[in-house]
């Protein structure tokens, strides 16, 4: 099953790495019908959260989260690993405020190129959505989307809550920067969220130095980073003690046991993007058609956000995906 297969890549992947913005795996056990997997409880909540409570953060604030998420990313390429799912959603804090990533149920490790068509439609790269090989370039591209939604508090390709809509304006890549943007971040950005990957930074002969090095970092000490001596710019306010899950939203639980049949939500949907085929480029319908004939269902399955951005509520999370043929 690929969810059997998926939960094993992702603890095989966590054994592996350490790192002060990783999560850390410390062990795995199960029973009869579980599987558990120990990591750090991180109190200080979803990043996301955090955006959707400001809308938008100012320019020292997301500097710092995309400082410490280039971090992360370095280390893991450097380890060829492929991150694959970068999103505000796997983001965690801690209770001094720095990041975290999580979910590393998409990361693999690549030494060369790869095709899955994986990950969240706001952060997928061209090169992914077109089905092309691709290598660790697409994780500096969701990088961009990433600093994007943070200074803006939407993502650069949402367009009117569909997915093909998203697909159709990635490939297109036409970036709207706000007037109110630094130069600096607009200049990163347009070299990041870029499907020349001739000039994306990160794919660069410099590889991460060159994300580092640019001008919008400037300021930033990243050997004190690193060690976490540079102050982050929000605490959580995290009650005093051990297990404060305060922070974290509240979601109702599934009432259905675990593994039983029923009706899945994402099939109808799924169903009627198949409608829009002849709205999408080629190369997206034999996926789409594979997709509900072969393993409807079986995709990573990721709850729908509200979202608000300029204080509109719109949702921009269609859920992960797995589309590996």
């Amino acid at each position: 099953m690929k969810q059997v297969e998926h939960t094993n890549d992702e603890r095989r992947m966590l054994q592996r790495v350490k790192h002060p913005f990783l999560i850390t795996l410390w062990g795995t056990f199960q029973d009869a019908n579980n599987l558990y997997m120990v990591m750090d409880f991180v109190e200080g909540g979803e990043l996301f959260s955090l955006l959707r409570k400001s809308q938008r953060f100012p320019n020292p604030v997301a500097k710092f989260y995309a400082a410490e998420v280039t971090l992360a990313l370095e280390y893991l390429h450097d380890h060829h690993i492929i991150y694959r799912d970068l999103k505000p959603e796997n983001l965690l804090l801690d209770r001094h405020g720095h990041l975290k990533i999580t979910d590393f149920g998409f990361a693999k490790e690549v030494k060369d190129i790869t095709w899955t068509l994986c990950g969240t439609p706001d952060y997928l790269a061209p090169e992914v959505v077109s089905s092309k090989g691709y290598n660790m370039s697409v994780d500096w591209w969701s990088l961009g989307i990433l600093i994007f939604e943070m200074l803006c508090g939407f993502t650069p390709f949402w367009d009117g809550g569909s997915p093909m809509n998203i697909y159709k304006n990635i490939t297109k890549c036409h970036v709207k920067y706000p007037p109110y943007m630094h130069p600096d971040a607009q200049d990163l950005l347009s070299q990041l969220i870029t499907p020349d990957l001739t000039v994306r930074l990160g794919n660069l002969h410099g590889g991460s130095q060159d994300v580092k090095n640019h001008p919008w970092f400037a300021e930033v000490t990243w050997d004190r980073l690193a060690r976490k001596d540079i102050d982050a710019p929000y605490i959580p306010p995290v009650k005093g003690g051990q297990g404060d899950a305060s922070q974290f939203d509240m979601y109702p639980e599934e009432t259905e046991a675990y593994g039983a049949e029923g009706d899945d939500p994402y099939v109808s949907s799924l169903l009627s993007l198949i409608s829009l085929l002849d709205t999408i480029p080629a190369y997206l319908h034999a996926r789409l058609r594979a997709l509900t004939s072969r393993h409807l269902g079986e995709e990573e399955r990721k709850k729908k956000y509200v979202r608000v951005a300029n204080g509109i509520p719109h949702s921009n999370r269609y859920g992960h995906f797995f589309w590996d043929f």
